[in-house]
């Protein structure tokens, strides 16, 4: 049983949104400066020309109310003005959003790219301690904080105090000093108190983030095991595991609710206030007849302009902190760094005949937990070469560490001299070939995932692999051949189907080293048998390191190891490790009364 608690939730001190987080972004806008710049000119002109409305405004009253004998002349050209100048702003506007989308779009992407292709750099270490769920949605919800930043950061919060500036201006210099420090105490106090609170609340809508993400983890790893909740008939188990995690999101949200009312209410009596006083000021004014009709309305018209922005600007900032804090969760993922990393202009791997040596290689996954143990031999170029052991002995680790899923703790490993910590890794996997022994498949086509060893193979080759892998008359069986779907991680294949794939696919890759992790472990008998023959002829004049339980798999090998506890007890061939009656010896004649008995 689970305890009755939720998991820990990741530390909120790296949570705590930061506008350092807004100068990562910088990189991404200068690859569109005439972009940028010639967007921000459209911001410019839009906001001129908004700001001047109320003044045509004013003017046309004015005019209507003191000259009506005159309306066909001078109030139809304010109107005239009123209209292009409203349309003007709008346009301007709309230009300003086309412009810059190109630049806020390939921001999103280039960001995407980068963390996916880290994600991919990382060590297997990570990505077997995190929950792929919650990675997906923290990603998922920094991309799209990236997009509202930059769509309202740079064009709605800027423009609205560039409005701020020019409607106080205006008003100080054409109505006086009281109208424009009642308005700057209505904007400092609206500010000043959205602030506050949203910093109060923002630790709610980061809480409600983090049940979120860990609600939607808890999903995703039970939908990925509802073959075993199905089994364990688990299914009312797994919804109440789940309910646990949705009451606690729930319990968040309404906090989070509850304390943007108290903020939305508190910015609305700011405003009427603020509104309220203006419109005194203004009366008092037309009534002792300082100020026209037209004043009024245009007084009226700059509060409007005034405080709708300013309502929204209270909106975009408690979007832009849900937004850091999004942002910071996914660049959070850039910042972590792999554990297996190149040297600095690491070469690639010049592979001249494929003679692999472990020397003295001591691993383990943790301090604790020795896995390997000064462990050391060598597979001749274009020689076979197996390890067996009993369940636990090391010898899948022997498999990642050439494949440099880890690196050793103490001792190296060379191909053809060279230790492969001093290449990079991706000219090492390259030379390399593995059939592991739990193959995953991608949720599409058995085309897909044939071709993922060569995307570019042809489909002569593709059917000469497909029958040396004894796949082709299963393919022909399948209704819809290649474009057959496989479903989530192939589960719609049997185990034995997926293994054959799997050395399809590495046979595909046509590497000059294979790696063979117990890649007939998932077959029938008769399979097995016809899949040996297959990997016998795919490992011909190849550097091969089979990882075997069954021994009757590795007869054949020109040298076999012996691992016990992560050492190595015995090697030799077949028939001499036969004759030496020890530890080999002992698990043939085990296995083979088993055999016997089945």
């Amino acid at each position: 049983m689970r305890p009755n608690r939720l998991p820990p939730a990741p530390d909120s001190e790296h949570l705590q949104p930061s506008f350092r987080v807004v100068a990562s972004l910088l990189p991404y806008l200068r690859e569109f400066p005439g972009r940028v710049a010639l967007a921000g000119a459209c911001l410019v002109l839009a906001k001129l020309s908004g700001v001047a409305l109320p003044l045509v405004l004013k003017h046309i009253v004015d005019n209507l109310d003191s000259q009506r004998q005159a309306v066909v002349a001078v109030p139809i050209a304010l109107l005239v003005a009123y209209g292009v100048m409203r349309f003007g702003n709008v346009l301007l506007g709309e230009l300003r959003d086309v412009i810059f989308g190109r630049v806020t779009e390939r921001a999103v992407r280039r960001a995407s790219l980068d963390v996916f292709r880290h994600l991919h750099s990382l060590d297997i270490e990570f990505h077997l301690a995190r929950r792929t769920g919650g990675v997906a949605r923290d990603i998922e919800r920094g991309v799209a904080g990236i997009s509202f930043l930059l769509r309202f950061m740079l064009f709605n919060i800027l423009p609205t105090l560039l409005e701020l500036a020019l409607v106080a201006a205006i008003l100080l210099v054409q109505y006086g000093a009281s109208f424009a420090v009642v308005t700057a105490l209505s904007v400092l106090a609206y500010i000043g108190f959205s602030v506050i609170v949203t910093e109060w609340r923002t630790r709610f809508v980061r809480d409600a983030n983090q049940l979120d993400s860990r609600a939607s983890q808890r999903a995703v790893d039970s939908l990925l095991n509802q073959e075993t909740v199905k089994l364990f008939g688990a299914e009312k188990r797994e919804a109440q595991e789940y309910d646990r995690f949705l009451i606690a999101w729930e319990t968040a949200q309404q906090r989070s609710r509850s304390s943007l009312a108290a903020l939305n209410v508190g910015q609305s009596l700011i405003v009427a206030g603020g509104m309220t006083a203006m419109m005194f000021l203004a009366a008092y004014g037309v009534v002792a007849e300082r100020l026209t009709l037209g004043d009024f309305v245009a007084i009226n018209a700059y509060m409007i302009q005034l405080f709708l922005p300013l309502n929204f600007l209270g909106f975009v900032y408690r979007e832009i902190r849900r937004a850091l804090v999004d942002m910071q969760r996914m660049f959070d993922l850039l910042g972590q760094q792999p554990r297996v990393e190149d040297p600095p202009q690491a070469p690639a791997l010049i592979l001249q005949r494929g003679n692999i040596r472990f020397e003295q290689v001591s691993f383990a996954y943790r301090a604790d937990r020795p896995i390997l143990d000064r462990v050391s031999f060598e597979i001749e170029a274009g020689r076979k070469l197996a390890v067996v052991g009993a369940s636990g002995a090391g010898k899948s680790t022997l498999a990642r560490l050439l494949y440099r899923f880890y690196d050793p703790q103490h001792g190296r490993i060379l191909i053809d001299g060279t230790d492969i910590r001093s290449v990079s890794q991706d000219s090492l996997r390259r030379a390399i070939g593995v059939v592991p022994q739990d193959t995953v498949l991608f949720n599409d086509t058995l085309g897909y995932n044939l071709r993922y060893g060569d995307p570019d193979v042809d489909d002569r080759r593709l059917r000469q692999v497909l029958a040396t892998a004894h796949l082709q008359t299963f393919v022909d069986r399948l209704p819809q051949g290649l474009e057959t779907q496989v479903g989530e991680r192939g589960l719609k294949l049997s185990g034995g189907e997926k293994q054959r794939v799997a050395i399809a696919r590495a046979l595909l890759k046509n590497p000059p080293i294979l790696v063979f992790d117990e890649a007939t472990s998932s077959l029938d008998s008769a399979s097995e048998q016809a899949i040996l023959q297959a990997l016998h002829d795919a490992a011909e004049h190849r550097t091969t390191l089979v990882i075997a339980h069954r021994l009757s798999t590795v007869t054949d090998a020109d040298q076999i190891v012996v691992l016990d506890q992560g050492r190595v007890v015995e090697r030799g061939t077949h028939a001499g490790l036969l004759g030496a009656a020890g530890t080999y010896a002992q698990l043939w004649n085990l296995q083979l009364r088993e055999s016997r008995r089945r």
